[in-house]
């Protein structure tokens, strides 16, 4: 997606954001095959836009929440360290995303973009979106995600499964 492509009411909304240099290195984190942290926020925020300005929600908060919620510090992909089930990327990123979007852009926290990006990965984090905003990016980014099935053949790295030749090296 290219910013070309996206409404100018919503490029206002998140140009802060796109364009701080801390949200500019997620252009270097791979994500979900072919695409990049930043570009995967970007369409999740956008999609979220979208389907909650024609609710009539409050679509600023899913714009920003949808682009905060992999705002994770590095590539999870290149852990190597063991790790017990709960504390692997899937279940503790979120958390981790909203820590540094505090840190970061606290001027667009508040308790609703809070919730989006902590909830977002439902039912991994068992704790439901209180917000209809928040349902709306948990499903955005589902739906987003649903492009690492056109490469089936790397299906088993966003899962976090290794295969076995693959470890050999």
């Amino acid at each position: 997606m290219k910013n070309k492509d996206l409404s100018k009411e919503y490029l206002n909304i998140v140009k802060n954001i796109l364009e701080h240099p801390e949200f500019q290195r997620r252009k270097e984190y791979p994500h979900h095959g072919e695409i990049t942290v930043y570009d995967h926020c970007l369409a999740v925020s956008y999609t979220a836009y979208c389907i909650a300005k024609k609710m009539g929600l409050d679509y600023e908060s899913a714009a920003i929440g949808g682009l905060l919620h992999d705002f994770y510090d590095s590539p999870w992909q290149e852990c190597t360290e063991k790790k017990k089930l709960f504390e692997k990327h899937g279940f503790v990123h979120a958390k981790e995303a909203a820590k540094n979007s505090w840190k970061y852009f606290p001027e667009y926290m508040n308790e609703k973009r809070e919730d989006i990006i902590l909830r977002h990965m439902f039912p991994l984090n068992v704790k439901p979106p209180k917000y209809m905003e928040s349902w709306i990016v948990t499903m955005s980014d589902k739906y987003v995600s649903l492009e690492v099935l056109k490469d089936i053949k790397h299906l088993h790295r966003y899962v976090g499964f290794n295969k076995k030749k693959e470890r050999r090296k």
